[in-house]
Order: C-alpha cells, then sequence, then structure tokens
C-alpha cells in the first residue's frame, strides 16, 4: 500500500497531520512510478504543513500518543478560511527510485531520480517521465533529496543578477544549506557575493568554503563592514530572507551610502542608481520597516524562484538541471541534521524540532521506514 502525509485544518483551528492509505498508483503513458526514499523538510513545506513557516503564533497541543498537533488562535482562522477542511499532500521535493513505468518510459526503470513540486511525503508517486531529473549514476536518493528547490533557488537568484543587470548579490542568513550553495555557485562562477550571518561560527563555516566577504550581523561595526563590501563589490542587488523588522532598510541605505561616497554630485532624490531587495523567507514574522532614507531609486518586492524558471524557458531550465545533477556531490551537496519516518514527522515532539530555522537543523524524511 501507499502512505502519505496529509494536513488538514477544521473550522475550530485544530490542524491535523495525518496517515492515509491507498492503492499504490499505475503508471499511464508517458509516466512512471517513483519510489520515493528521501525527502527533505524545507520551510516552504513546513508553509504547507501548517499554514505559515513560522508557527510562533500557534500552540502545539497534541502529543506523540494523541498527535494533534496545532491549534490557530481564532483571529488567524480568516487568514486560512481557504484551506480549512481541505485535506493537503505535502513536500515540494524529494528522490527515490523508478520501479515502473507506462509506455515510452521504459528507459527510467531502476534509475534515480528526482521530483520537484510533486507531493513527495509520500511512499510512491506518479508522475510524467518528463518531470523527473535523472540523476547521474552513482547518485544516492539521499544525495539528491535536495537537488531542486534549493538549487534551483541559488541559480535563478544568479539568473535574476544576470537578467537586471547587477554586478554583485547580497545574502541574509547565508549560512544556511541555500547559503553555502550560493557561495559555491558564485566562487565557481565568480561572482562577488557578500553573506550576512547572525553568529560567529557562521562566519568561519563561510569562511573555510572560501567566502570573501562574511559580515556577522550582531557586530557592533555591521553597517560600515556592509557598506565597504558593498563598496568593494558594487552590490545593488539583495536576497533577503529575514523579511521583518530592519534588514531590508539596512540593506538599502548601505547601498546608497555605498554608492554616495564615490558619487559628488547632490540629488534631493538621491543616486540614479537602482537599489533591489528581493524578500524570499519570512524568518522573522515581524512588520517590514522601511525608513526610506536612500532616495528615490528602489524597490522591494517578493520573489520566488518559478517565474525565473519560466523565463528561461525549456532550455535554460534544462541547462539549470543538469549542472544540478552533475553537481550535486560538491556544488549542490546538502547535509541533513536527522531522518525521520513519515509517523514521526506527524509527531509534536518532532514538529518542535524541525520548525526551527536554524543552520544545520535541516530534517529528511524516508517514507521508506
Amino acid at each position: 500500500m501507499n502512505k502519505e502525509i496529509r494536513s488538514t485544518l477544521d473550522s475550530d483551528g485544530i490542524l491535523n497531520l495525518d496517515i492515509k492509505t491507498s492503492e499504490i498508483p499505475k503508471p499511464g503513458k508517458g509516466e512512471v512510478v517513483v519510489r520515493i526514499e528521501a525527502a527533505p523538510i524545507n520551510p516552504s513545506d513546513v508553509g504547507v504543513l501548517f499554514g505559515m513557516s513560522n508557527m510562533i503564533t500557534a500552540d502545539l497541543i497534541g502529543t506523540t500518543a494523541s498527535p494533534k498537533p496545532i491549534k490557530y488562535p481564532k483571529g488567524l482562522l480568516g487568514h486560512f478560511k481557504k484551506r480549512i477542511g481541505k485535506s493537503l499532500a505535502i513536500g515540494n521535493e524529494g528522490a527515490g527510485t523508478v520501479i515502473e513505468a507506462g509506455e515510452g518510459a521504459e528507459n527510467l526503470v531502476g534509475k534515480v531520480v528526482s521530483l520537484f513540486g510533486a507531493s513527495s511525503y509520500a511512499k510512491y508517486r506518479c508522475v510524467p517521465a518528463q518531470s523527473c531529473l535523472v540523476m547521474n549514476e552513482g547518485t544516492t536518493p539521499q544525495e539528491a533529496a535536495a537537488s531542486c528547490v534549493n538549487p534551483y533557488t541559488v541559480l535563478a537568484m544568479v539568473e535574476t543578477m544576470k537578467m537586471e543587470n547587477h554586478k554583485a548579490i547580497i545574502n541574509t542568513a547565508a549560512a544556511s544549506n541555500l547559503g553555502q550553495m550560493l557561495t559555491r555557485v558564485c566562487i565557481a562562477d565568480n561572482i562577488p557575493l557578500i553573506n550576512i550571518v547572525r553568529r560567529q561560527e557562521q562566519v568561519e563555516l563561510l569562511k573555510s568554503i572560501g567566502a570573501k566577504y562574511v559580515i556577522n550581523s550582531t557586530n557592533e561595526s555591521f553597517k560600515h563592514e556592509l557598506i565597504e563590501a558593498i563598496k568593494e563589490t558594487g552590490a545593488t542587488l539583495a536576497f533577503e530572507c529575514i523579511g521583518g523588522g530592519t534588514m531590508t532598510n539596512d540593506l538599502l541605505d548601505a547601498m546608497e551610502k555605498a554608492i554616495q561616497s564615490k558619487d559628488e554630485t547632490y540629488s534631493v532624490y538621491g543616486s540614479t542608481t537602482h537599489k533591489q531587495v528581493y524578500i524570499y523567507g519570512s524568518l522573522s514574522q515581524q512588520p517590514t520597516s522601511l525608513s526610506r532614507s536612500y532616495g528615490m531609486y528602489w524597490s522591494v518586492g517578493g520573489w520566488l524562484v518559478t517565474p525565473i524558471i519560466q523565463k528561461l524557458g525549456y532550455e535554460g531550465f534544462g541547462k539549470m538541471r543538469q549542472r544540478v545533477a552533475n553537481e550535486i556531490k560538491t556544488t549542490f551537496k546538502s547535509e541533513f541534521h536527522k531522518t525521520i519516518t513519515l509517523e514521526e514527522a506527524c509527531e509534536p515532539d518532532h514538529i518542535v524540532e524541525y520548525v526551527k530555522a536554524g543552520s544545520g537543523l535541516k530534517y529528511l524524511i524516508n517514507p521508506q521506514l
């Protein structure tokens, strides 16, 4: 039998994670059945599991013996109105082995593949063969598990920089798996990258893999160091994953000051160099504060990887996927803190651990355990 995690929110604000069973799917023409053997828990997955990626406003009310894990305050239910009563499948990415194929896809049987957007928190998934990223010989499902969300995001960040004619990138919360991948890509592609972290050990981690600019935002000298790094790199593009608080404002302010330091002209509208900050995460639920002290040539917006992939088109995305497959053990390597079962992923004792947003705490689900 197939098993999968489903998330359902009822009208009283109680969210349940359940394991549903069904028949193993049969592939049609051009389809394959993948035995899922590894699927990471990303912040975006937490967002679907529980309705939000940061659950500080929710209460864990269940226990491992009675897993009714989450209760949301009545005031939040309006935000979740459209998902009340719906049973949602979870898992933005995963990897496994093709065990059966329909007509035209027989050559994939026995291959290790990774899946993107296939609700991978399940023992088996039936998907179109063309949606599978076939991994190179010798790659394990565990190595391929996180070969989509973070790698595609990193490469799409670089493509965004090129499309918008920026010279360098700034990235926050940069010691994450994604941040480490971005560091390795920028080193390989000779792209200046300014990494912002929150702890000294994270500075040392990124320096150990070759990062040149790593700035600790908790240091008193943070803003000065950031301005100096921007002067050196010419960075006018930042990807901000904290979301709330003053970081977006600090980035724009530092960009403007770095630009103004090289320009003797004055304008009430500030410099004419456009400064862009994209928010792509929500580590903080605070409001995003903007002082607007950096002229008028700036933008703040949300950012997702999917629109960039669409702009790249079939050929461009194909090249991106092949690079990931070729470098999954090096540039795009992921480290996991712990491997758990489908059942354990539904238990409050594990939930309190894997929902924590912190470097080195990434969890992996193995549905076959």
